[in-house]
Order: C-alpha cells, then sequence, then structure tokens
C-alpha cells in the first residue's frame, strides 16, 4: 500500500513539473525563436509598465546620500550585507539612462544625489584626473569611474534648458576629470587596468568588463560631448579589446566567460562606432552581429536559468544594426529572441502583472520589493544592478524593436 502511495505522490509531482515545463518553456516547444519562428508577444504597454516599476524600486532603494541599498530579500524582508563599488556606479548610469528617456524632475533629482555620492568620494590628482575612493575600498575599481563617466554623458545628453548653466558647466568638468583618469588609465595595448590604489596609480591586468565599460564610456564621451581628440584612442581599444576578449577568448574557450564579459559593453560601444560616421568603421556592425549570433547559439541565452538582461543590452543593438543593414532573416532571429527572452525575464519582476508563480504566491504591497528584478525565477533577492541592467535592455527595446 505504502508502495502506491510513493508512486501516486512521484506522478503528482510529475504531472505538475511537466505542466509547469509546458506553461514556461512551451514558445521553446512549439516555435523556435533563435531560427526566427515566433509570435511576438510582449507589447509596448508591458514594457512601458514594466520601465515605471523598475524606476520606482531604483528610487525607493536610494539613500539620503545617494548611494543605493544593493541587496534586498524581498520575502524574508531583509538587506544583505553584500556591496559593489562598480555596481552602485551603475546603478547611477542606470537612472540617467532612464532620464534621458523619460526626463522628469523627481528622476534628475535621484540622478544628481547619486551623483553627487561619487563625487564626493573623489579625489582629483595634481594633473587633474578625477577618481572614485569608494567608502571602505581601498582599491578603487577602473569600471566605477567608466561607469560614473557615462552617468555624466547620459545627464548631460539631455537638453541643456533641463538643467541650470552653472550647474552643467561643474559637470562637463567633472566629466572631463573622469575622462583624464580613464584615458591615463590604460595598458600599454590600448586596454585597461583593473585597479587603481589610493594615490590613483593603476595597476593589474585588465578585466573585460572594466575594458568594455571603459571602451563605451570614451566612445560616447567622443560621439556625444564633442570629445572628438579621442577617436585614434578609442580606435585602439576597440581593436584591442576585439583581439583579446573575443578572438583570443574563443579560440581558448568557444564559451568564454571573458567573452561574456566583454560582450554587452562592446556591443553597445561597436555599435556607436559603426554610427557614428567615422572614417572606416563599418566592421563593427559586423562584430555586433556576430557576437549576438554567439551569444544567441554558443552561450544559449534563452536557456540560461540567470537572469540574462545584460544579453540583451546587445541583442537590441544588433538588431537595430540588421534593420539598418536590411538583414531579413537576422531581423527575424534577433526580434524573436528578444520577445521570448525579456518576456521570461519580464516575469521576474516584483509587481509585474506578468509575473511567475513564486512571486504570484508571496503577494505584497511592499514598495522595496515592487518593481525589483529577480536573478533567478525562484529565489527573493532584488539586487540593483539587476534591475538597471534589465531596465537599460527594456528602454532599448522600446526605443528600436516596440517603437
Amino acid at each position: 500500500m505504502k508502495s502506491w502511495l510513493l508512486y501516486a505522490v512521484l506522478a503528482m509531482i510529475i504531472v505538475a513539473l511537466t505542466a509547469f515545463f509546458l506553461s514556461f518553456y512551451s514558445y521553446r516547444l512549439f516555435e523556435w525563436p533563435t531560427r526566427g519562428h515566433c509570435s511576438i508577444r510582449l507589447t509596448r504597454a508591458d514594457l512601458d509598465r514594466s520601465l515605471e516599476l523598475g524606476t520606482q524600486f531604483l528610487i525607493n532603494h536610494q539613500k539620503t546620500d545617494g548611494h543605493f541599498t544593493y541587496e534586498y530579500d524581498w520575502i524574508n524582508e531583509i538587506y544583505t550585507q553584500s556591496d559593489s563599488q562598480v555596481r552602485q556606479a551603475g546603478a547611477t548610469w542606470g537612472l540617467a539612462l532612464i532620464y534621458q528617456d523619460q526626463p522628469s524632475l523627481k528622476i534628475k533629482d535621484a540622478v544628481e544625489k547619486a551623483m553627487g555620492f561619487f563625487y564626493r568620494h573623489s579625489k582629483i590628482t595634481a594633473d587633474g584626473r578625477r577618481y572614485v575612493v569608494y567608502p571602505g575600498n581601498p582599491t578603487g575599481h577602473t569600471g566605477t569611474v567608466a561607469l560614473c563617466t557615462l552617468a555624466y554623458i547620459e545627464y548631460l545628453r539631455v537638453p541643456s534648458s533641463d538643467i541650470y548653466a552653472k550647474k552643467r558647466q561643474r559637470y562637463l568638468q567633472h566629466l572631463g576629470e573622469y575622462l583624464k583618469f580613464l584615458i591615463k588609465a590604460q595598458t600599454q595595448e590600448g586596454l585597461w587596468h583593473r585597479y587603481y590604489d589610493a594615490d590613483g596609480l593603476s595597476f593589474g591586468p585588465s578585466s573585460s568588463y572594466y575594458d568594455g565599460e571603459s571602451l563605451l564610456a570614451l566612445v560616447k564621451a567622443a560621439k556625444y560631448m564633442d570629445h572628438q581628440g579621442l577617436q585614434s584612442i578609442i580606435i585602439k581599444a576597440a581593436d584591442a579589446g576585439y583581439d583579446r576578449n573575443i578572438q583570443e577568448a574563443l579560440r581558448i574557450d568557444p564559451d568564454s566567460r571573458i567573452t561574456k564579459g566583454y560582450y554587452q559593453w562592446s556591443s553597445m560601444a561597436f555599435f556607436e562606432l559603426a554610427t557614428a560616421g567615422w572614417p572606416n568603421t563599418e566592421k563593427y556592425s559586423d562584430y555586433v552581429i556576430k557576437l549576438a549570433d554567439w551569444m544567441i547559439d554558443t552561450h544559449k541565452t534563452l536557456w540560461r536559468t540567470r537572469n540574462t538582461a545584460y544579453a540583451y543590452e546587445g541583442i537590441v543593438h544588433a538588431y537595430q544594426l540588421a534593420v539598418l543593414g536590411n538583414h531579413d532573416q537576422h531581423i527575424r532571429k534577433f526580434a524573436c529572441v528578444i520577445d521570448a527572452g525579456l518576456m521570461k525575464l519580464t516575469s521576474w519582476q516584483v509587481g509585474s502583472p506578468m509575473e511567475n508563480g513564486f512571486i504570484r504566491r508571496h503577494p505584497t504591497q511592499n514598495p522595496y520589493a515592487i518593481g525589483g528584478i529577480q536573478n533567478h525565477a525562484f529565489e527573493s533577492l532584488l539586487r540593483i544592478d539587476v534591475t538597471q541592467h534589465q531596465m537599460h535592455a527594456v528602454i532599448l527595446a522600446r526605443r528600436y524593436v516596440y517603437n
């Protein structure tokens, strides 16, 4: 009798798991997004609501001094003790991107508070290079400075009438000082040292993440903030990064973690190069499209169990370049993958109309939970960087795919 009961319980578990699999992965069983065969399910309204919720989450997690609570367990309602200077700077950049997309006084104030935090916790060298000294961290990370630089760029791209003239001039000065630091932090081959000490002296091997973040900062500074003198430095860095972090890395490991770290940053930077109108930059368009193929076909972003919003920061740019180049097959493929991927990730957002079963089983009105994005379908930790990257992917998808 007991054995029959055991079999019955096992059968019920199998039926439940099968039902979950079919509900969650049915689009993969009956469609083929990676080959461009799909029904588009997401709408612009879905993404608008997601961005609204995610923006509120980031603002709710900003402290009075400008930086953010790093990680929150929304079911147990506790903050972890973890922190990351780079991801804190990334949240600042994320808010600046949201402000650029939809300027409002509330978001503007939040961005300025965050930039003020990093400005207060920075030093400047005798030759005018500004770098961040993050509280409690004796060693600085180059990516922190790169993301602060990007935050200033995106914020200052909003029409100047929204920023007082004197304040704008001050921010432009800060931007120039951060850029000077990034230029001096380069290695001989054109990549970036990973660390710097309390005196602003850069050291250590390069990091694919920081190579990409720093490259993107320089490209956007040249393209949008009139720092045209950076062009030769940028091209050298872009080619060195492509050789080291993509070609060489993939020869060693076809699914390289180095390439994964470089992926979205280089895709964004190469996109800006490909559309800058500078001489001999056509090849960067091919790089972005080939990288998106790698992310989809080799790294298999649709099958990853952790949050992969970073992938769509690159794939959406590849989609836009495919549109500009009339590459119909890639347009269909990238559109399907973007739709399937962002639909899954949107179901991991607390408070979303599309939230998954795990989130629905824990209904909440907690303002520190609503809008946050989980890093896994069944884990309740909400990190600022996960939400920030997904909101950027949502902004890009609204701009280029669901416009």
